[in-house]
């Protein structure tokens, strides 16, 4: 029962947040209503319908619960006519939107992270940590990835602000507190408020992992 309620509970904030996130990611790219509608839609479910045709739940659950997809078009429809409204000003308020987006995005990111090891805890995988793991990281940012493709862009989570790893420690934290010490109430508020002030942080300060810069007229 404790298992369903966080589920739900972590589903529909991460489907509301990522819709949110993914449909400005739209805007600024000029897609029009259908693209922002799809966009959206896509960075709320892609991550649970990768993670459900790994374990073998098929159809995925959006599909046997459309709700939760009608949610994500809605969502999705109502930024962008809020959006348009506020057109004037978008520019001018960049910063702003720039900030709303990061915060929707980090709830997203912490919802779906939580509610794919959960779910994966509930397909009777909890034996295996990797996968469980795993599974929770793909839920958390392959909707993202599926959003950058999209609107032609290097996916996030490869390039900016430790995005993965931060997914990995809220999936590997959650794992620990739900299974080996039986509490998933507090593993959920835990979970959630440390992933959402990391990657607020992250993006914050800019924290990056290392990369190696090549000069391309070195090598040419």
């Amino acid at each position: 029962m404790v298992s369903e309620i966080v589920l739900l509970i972590t589903e529909w904030i991460g489907t509301m947040s990522f819709a949110v996130s993914g449909s400005l990611v739209a805007i600024r790219h000029n897609l029009d209503l259908f693209g922002v509608a799809t966009v959206g839609a896509i960075t709320a479910i892609g991550g649970g319908i990768m993670r459900d045709t790994m374990i073998g739940n098929t159809p995925p659950k959006t599909f046997s619960n459309p709700l939760i997809l009608f949610v994500a078009v809605a969502t999705s429809i109502i930024v962008f006519f809020v959006t348009y409204l506020c057109r004037k000003n978008f520019q001018k308020l960049s910063e702003k939107i720039d900030a709303v987006n990061v915060l929707f995005d980090a709830l997203g990111l912490a919802s779906f992270s939580i509610a794919g090891t959960e779910e994966a805890c509930l397909a009777s995988l909890e034996d295996n940590a990797l996968l469980v793991i795993t599974l929770g990281v793909i839920t958390g940012v392959g909707g993202g990835i599926l959003r950058d493709v999209l609107v032609n862009e290097k996916p996030y989570i490869l390039t900016k602000h430790i995005y993965a790893v931060v997914s990995i420690l809220g999936c590997c934290l959650y794992y620990l507190i739900s299974v080996y010490l039986n509490y998933k109430v507090f593993a959920t508020v835990f979970v959630l408020i440390f992933t959402v002030l990391v990657r607020l942080l992250a993006a914050k300060f800019h924290w990056k992992l290392p990369k190696i810069k090549i000069d391309k007229k070195e090598i040419d």
